[in-house]
């Protein structure tokens, strides 16, 4: 009896010994999980992360602090713009260096985003080759097909084999930025017609190019505006297109990336329009403190002066105004409704705008459409607007033995704004496409501040038809 107890002892503490030897190993097996999980975070991640809450000379000095990969990953990850601050600080020869990892388009584009005492020196610290190509890429704008294609691609020719030209192809992907599509040109350098990769290699070796290839092909003007390849891009979903001059040469391929980063500067520059104020030419942190001052004052003013004749539209009715005070309850009511329906027509037509829905021969149809919402929404704040005076308790006390008249007056006035407020926002952003203007200078603010006036007009013309002999 003795003997089985003490053998059911050493078995408990046996497996007690186990169970604990396996947590040890588990604890041990989670520590270790962990670290490594730590130790994938390198500090170039952990700078990319930290990197756009940095000043710049807080970014300078960070980079001094990398290794020479990581300060080359660092290099590639960042944009034009942050490249060009940290190229200022540089000595000649790290120019030189750094200068020379850019692909031609990058290079470019670096160019554009440094002072002009130093474009001139960090063009002169390419190779030939790429200085031409650089040079050929500056000659259009920065916000063209021209300006943001790369000029370096894989080309083929028509009477190629598909063996030959699958070698002809790896020997180009050590140069060229893309191997999305395989461009086939003829002698004269005119496009003919694209293979994929896929189809290239699946191709049978003895086939001829001309055979495989697609004629069906979408180019881009080298002058085209980077908004409408981005619309282009949209419809397509290809990862690359190619960029031709005004005689079927082709010039480079824009890639899907390039129209990403455009995309995401197009609508921040119209976001910050649409907010009242200049496009930042950079981040919000690096932006000097003088600098935002002047993009947010300009049209701060311009709205502040507007809004100054809402005060000069009161005083117009300023004895309308003293004879009955209840009037003035509502002029925040009736002019904020049209600020704000004004506000939402003119985003909604201003993006509509921007990717390509809206044309500026659609105006009427907006017109239109935007009348019929206003009138409906109009009618809409209406009826809350009277429900709000008729069924208020006291209303007889506060709003005079006339409530009935004041709910009118006021149930018509937001009408009148309201509908107002949607077609003038809905068409100013015509009117600034007609004058060749961003319409994102529409913005919601401006729009806003006209409403203000015009509604004050509205509200007490009606008051002035309906409240006559009653209360004034």
């Amino acid at each position: 009896m003795a003997d089985n107890e003490d053998q059911r002892r050493r078995d408990r503490l046996a497996a007690e010994e186990a169970a604990s030897t396996e947590n040890v190993e588990t604890t041990a097996f989670t520590e270790s999980a962990d670290a490594s999980v730590v130790e994938e975070i390198s500090p170039l991640e952990t700078l990319l992360t930290e990197w756009s809450k940095l000043f710049p000379e807080q970014k300078i000095a960070r980079f001094r602090t990398l290794s020479s990969d990581e300060a080359e990953d660092l290099i590639f990850a960042l944009p034009a713009r942050e490249q060009a601050l940290l190229f200022e600080e540089m000595s000649r020869a790290e120019r030189r260096l750094w200068i020379r990892f850019l692909a031609p388009d990058d290079a470019c584009d670096l160019i554009q985003e440094l002072p002009e005492s130093i474009k001139g020196e960090i063009l002169n610290l390419t190779d030939e080759t790429t200085r031409r190509e650089i040079t050929a890429l500056l000659s259009y704008r920065e916000d063209e097909a021209g300006g943001l294609m790369s000029p370096r691609f894989p080309r083929v020719r028509p009477d190629m084999l598909v063996g030959e030209a699958i070698r002809y192809v790896r020997q180009q992907a050590r140069v060229v930025e893309s191997v999305h599509y395989i461009y086939v040109l003829d002698s004269a350098q005119r496009l003919l017609g694209i293979v994929s990769m896929r189809h290239l290699f699946v191709s049978p070796a003895d086939k001829k190019i001309s055979e495989i290839m697609d004629s069906d092909i979408v180019t881009i003007p080298a002058e085209m505006d980077q908004e409408a390849i981005s619309r282009i891009f949209t419809q397509h979903r290809w990862s690359a297109m190619p960029v031709v001059d005004s005689e079927g040469r082709m010039q480079g391929v824009v890639t899907v990336d390039d129209i990403l980063d455009v995309s995401q500067e197009e609508a921040t520059e119209d976001i910050q329009k649409l907010g009242g104020t200049e496009s930042l030419d950079a981040p919000y942190p690096d932006v000097p403190l003088l600098d935002m001052i002047k993009k947010r004052a300009g049209w701060l003013t311009i709205l502040f002066v507007g809004e100054m004749f809402t005060a000069t539209a009161m005083s117009a009715f300023e004895d309308e105004i003293s004879r009955a005070v209840v009037l003035a309850l509502f002029i925040p009511l009736i002019i904020s409704s049209g600020g704000n329906s004004g506000s939402q027509a003119t985003t909604l037509i201003i993006r509509a705008m921007a990717l390509g829905e809206l044309k500026l021969r659609d105006w009427w149809k907006v017109f239109f459409r935007e009348f019929a919402t206003g009138l409906a929404l109009g009618l809409i704040l209406a009826s809350i607007g009277m429900c709000r005076i008729l069924l208020w308790p006291n209303h007889a006390t506060i709003y005079t033995e006339h409530y009935l008249l004041v709910a009118m007056t006021v149930a018509s006035s937001l009408i009148g704004v309201v509908l107002f407020g949607s077609l003038a926002g809905s068409m100013l952003p015509f009117i600034l496409r007609k004058c060749k203007l961003d319409p994102a200078s529409a913005s919601a603010p401006m729009v806003a501040t006209m409403v203000d006036v015009t509604g004050l007009v509205i509200y007490f013309s009606m008051a002035k038809l309906i409240l006559r002999g009653v209360l004034l």
